[in-house]
C-alpha cells in the first residue's frame, strides 16, 4: 500500500518511502513534517505502510477461497477513516 500525504507548508504530495529517505522531512522544501519526535513520526509512517500492504495482502488470499460471505465494508475501512478523521480534526484544531 502507498500511502500518500500533502505537506501543509508547501502543498505538494509526498509519499512515505520519500519521507522516510528524507528521515522525517519533506523532501521538495526539506522542512520537517513534526516539531518533535520525527523518528517517532518516521516509524509510525513506516509501520502504516508496512500495516496497508499486509491487509491488502491478506484479504486478496481471503478473496482467492471464494467464501460464502461478505466482509462487512465499515468494519475494516471503519475504524480506519476515524483515525483519519482525527488526524484532519487535529490538523483543523492547530490552525493549518
Amino acid at each position: 500500500m502507498k500511502i500518500k500525504l500533502v505537506h501543509d507548508v508547501c502543498g505538494r504530495e509526498v509519499l512515505v518511502p520519500q519521507i522516510l529517505d528524507n528521515e522525517g522531512h519533506c523532501p521538495w522544501d526539506g522542512k520537517p513534517f513534526t516539531r518533535d519526535y520525527t523518528a517517532n513520526l518516521v516509524e509510525a509512517l513506516q509501520a502504516s505502510e508496512i500495516a496497508g500492504t499486509a491487509l491488502e495482502g491478506a484479504l486478496e488470499r481471503v478473496a482467492g477461497f471464494e467464501p460464502s460471505f461478505v466482509i462487512e465494508a465499515t468494519t475494516v475501512l471503519g475504524p480506519i477513516q476515524e483515525q483519519l478523521s482525527r488526524l484532519g480534526a487535529a490538523r483543523k484544531a492547530a490552525g493549518a
